[in-house]
């Protein structure tokens, strides 16, 4: 997302205060790098430091960070910032073969490194600087980072720092037991009406319309314990799960071209489609298998790969789930819709059970498509502590572990951004 304007940046601490807004927290024990296209600040990458065998030879940790920032073919700079507390204050520094490393790696792939800091809990300092009249030892106090005049506009804009992954993205709803209890009831008296019509292609276009409506309409409010209830119960379906997911990302046009695709309706359903009645809607409420985003990111789906597109009955060519799960179609997805469906899935999540295992998965698959790996393995790990086994989960967590990059945030111009800063 970009703001009305761009935000100038005048001094390391403006840039060092960038980092924890554009990562969505303060790290710790991380590699920060960022690309530069000329003055601009481009990408930004975060890495776990690596341990004291690789700091014994980090030239392989360099080469896989040039191999991550390379996706940004514009790039022509970059900038360094170490968090942590260890070692950092001595010379050489445990980590100056490390920077040493990652300017010649990056410095031979055409992304010079103009700067590299050491940032702790209470003091940072220029990495290169041995004057100890302008870089004392022990740095500078990391206040001046919090009270950089980038920090505070982006405070004033709405930005803030939350806490790291590991330790925020559980959602704390104020859920009193007798809602939970209700929510629960009512999505089970969903679930059973839904079960009986899986194979309804009407109840199918009933509940994406319903989605799409609670994406533009509701996204940024609570929603009504019903509604709660019954999206909860569809997401328990993993067809109709992953049609929301390309639904958000790729239009409803490809979410309902994939579903006749793959066959998972059955022709001749007597059944009437139910649903929470609406402003607008005029519905009422009286085996699985793979899904085909699991078998999108495990690499089966006819979506992914050479089969690659579906060719809906008006003709016009949308994109597979194959190729929208891996963030290969549209070629720029649907943000805005992508954003609401994060806060929606936030809101489901808080029940638990195997829809808030579904909803967190929703929001790890989206953190991944934004480019924040930390997020998306933090969501994902906590759907498989609820729900041992959850496949999409397990094979999207596999792909944050190899360092798979989602194809969007591959792309500097598809890309998901919160801002834009200039450098001045």
């Amino acid at each position: 997302m970009k703001p009305p304007e761009h935000l100038t940046v005048r001094s390391p601490e403006d840039i060092l205060g960038f980092i924890p807004h554009s990562l969505g927290y303060w790290p710790a024990d991380s590699l920060v790098a960022m690309t530069m296209h000329g003055k601009r600040l481009g990408a930004t990458l975060r890495l776990d430091l690596p341990g004291p065998a690789t700091l014994a030879d980090p030239r392989a940790y360099a080469r896989t960070v040039r191999d991550y920032l390379a996706a940004d073919i514009d790039a022509d700079g970059a900038l360094l910032a170490i968090f942590t507390n260890d070692g950092w204050s001595e010379q050489p520094g445990t980590y100056q073969g490390l920077i040493d490393a990652l300017e010649a790696r990056l410095g031979a792939s055409g992304m010079t490194v103009r700067d590299a800091w050491y940032v702790g809990d209470t003091y940072w300092r220029d990495a290169h600087c041995t004057d100890l009249a302008c870089c004392p030892a022990r740095g500078k106090s990391v206040q001046a980072i919090r009270d950089s005049m980038l920090n505070a506009e982006m405070v004033y804009r709405g930005s803030s720092v939350g806490p790291s992954p590991e330790n925020g993205t559980r959602p704390v709803a104020a859920v009193s037991d007798e809602e939970r209890a209700a929510v629960l009831a009512s999505e089970a008296a969903w679930a059973a009406q839904l079960d009986r019509r899986r194979g309804s292609r009407e109840q199918f276009g009933i509940l994406l319309d319903l989605w799409e409506s609670v994406l533009t309409n509701d996204a940024g409010h609570l929603l009504p314990a019903n509604d709660v209830a019954f999206l909860r119960a569809s997401l328990s379906v993993p067809a109709w799960r992953d049609a929301v997911l390309v639904m958000a990302a790729a239009g409803t046009p490809a979410a309902l071209a994939g579903a006749e695709a793959f066959g998972i309706f059955e022709p001749g359903s007597a059944l009437a489609p139910v649903g929470p009645v609406r402003p607008g809607h005029g519905t009422a409420g009286e085996a699985d298998g793979t899904s085909r985003a699991e078998a999108a990111v495990a690499g089966r789906c006819p979506g992914s790969g050479d089969a690659a597109r579906i060719e809906t009955s008006a003709g016009r060519d949308v994109p597979g789930y194959g190729e929208v799960l891996l963030g290969l179609e549209p070629y720029i997805p649907a943000w805005d819709r992508l954003n609401s469906l994060d806060a929606v899935m936030a809101q489901l999540s808080a029940y638990g059970g195997l829809p808030g295992a579904a909803a967190l998965t929703g929001r790890g698959w989206i953190a991944w498509c934004r480019g924040r790996g930390s997020y998306a393995a933090a969501y994902l790990g906590q759907a498989l502590e609820d729900v041992p086994g959850y496949r999409l989960a397990e094979l999207m967590l596999e792909l944050v572990r190899r360092g798979t990059i989602c194809g969007w945030a591959a792309r500097k111009e598809a890309a998901w951004r919160r801002f834009e800063p200039d450098a001045a």
